[in-house]
């Protein structure tokens, strides 16, 4: 029992040093990483599991001293079978005492009184510490343990909501965000050929972590949602000339993308080589030169074509090159 506790102990420790370890990759590392696992998650199942360790430390109960005593086996072992032929009177500092006695020599009598000694100094410990008193230490460290292990989930989580209230999307200032979403906005109504509305899902109720997507839109409709971190990489580029190739394409081609949904293209890969090509000219209005806003865009539909099978829809169809059926300018050279 005394083994378990302590497995249990390990494990909880090497729960919340694995906890740490993974917020601060998932603060610190790709967007990749926090758009596929969502924290609020991560956070419920280390609660699970600290829950889990409590209700196990607390069923298990307080171990067990082990008895030092002799034991059947060991007097089995060394010749002690049965009950000793007489009683020996001997005197051992201030007192006399009774002894088992079958022939012991006298060096045998001192270490048999010594041991006599230690024996009754662990039944006097034994007496004093009550069963009960055991027990509310037992309790009073499980329960300790599952509020160390609260205090790290509660300071993680802290140290989530105040990083993402400084950086990112949600440390902008209300009025910058509904400014550029205005701009975003604009530039997804050239391309429906309408008005349309562009929110960032600082919600995520729509996009984002849980539906596994970086937009979504109203097929025909008047309204689409990005990912915040999408939004920022588009205020990064549009208000402060910042740009991040690979995050800056991917927003690029998201915003485009949702925008011809609105326009009532539904085919995701149609979709895709449409929003590829319209990236470039939105880039360009963003603030990219041309040519880089073409790279970007060559970039997006190379890493198209390298999709698993899991997103085989969105895949630009065969048709999606220079002169091809799906070229929104065919009179021009370059594609996209």
């Amino acid at each position: 029992m005394e083994e378990q506790s302590s497995r249990s102990r390990s494990s909880a420790s090497v729960l919340r040093i694995g906890l740490v370890v993974f917020v601060l990759a998932w603060i610190l590392g790709p967007y990749s990483l926090r758009s596929a696992v969502p924290i609020w998650l991560v956070f419920a199942l280390a609660l699970g599991l600290e829950v889990h360790f409590l209700l196990g430390a607390l069923r298990s109960g307080p171990a067990r001293r082990p008895d030092r005593r002799p034991q059947p086996v060991d007097r089995d072992r060394y010749g002690y079978e049965g009950e000793a032929d007489d009683l020996l009177l001997v005197r051992y500092g201030d007192e006399e005492r009774w002894l088992p006695y079958s022939g012991e020599t006298d060096e045998e009598l001192d270490a048999l009184l010594t041991e006599k000694d230690e024996l009754d100094e662990d039944d006097d410990d034994e007496e004093v510490t009550s069963p009960a008193v055991t027990e509310s230490q037992h309790v009073f460290r499980a329960v300790r343990r599952f509020l160390v292990g609260l205090g790290v989930i509660g300071a993680l989580v802290l140290t989530i909501w105040f990083v993402e209230s400084r950086t990112g999307w949600g440390s902008l200032a209300g009025d910058t965000r509904l400014e550029a979403a205005a701009r975003f906005s604009g530039e997804a109504s050239r391309i429906a050929e309408k008005p349309v509305t562009i929110r960032c899902d600082e919600s995520r109720d729509y996009v984002g972590s849980v539906q596994h997507a970086d937009g979504v839109a109203y097929l025909g409709g008047d309204r689409a949602y990005l990912t915040p971190e999408r939004c920022y990489d588009l205020y990064r580029l549009a208000f402060e000339g910042e740009v991040t190739f690979s995050q800056t394409a991917r927003a690029l081609a998201v915003l485009t993308h949702e925008a011809w949904h609105l326009r009532g293209v539904s085919d995701e890969g149609v979709t895709e080589c449409y929003a590829l090509q319209s990236g470039v000219e939105v880039g360009r209005r963003l603030g990219l030169s041309e040519d880089t806003a073409r790279r970007m865009m060559r970039q997006q539909l190379t890493e198209n074509q390298l999709r698993g099978a899991g997103s085989l829809e969105y895949r630009v169809p065969a048709d999606c090159r220079n002169g091809g059926r799906l070229d929104l300018d065919p009179g021009e050279d370059r594609f996209p």
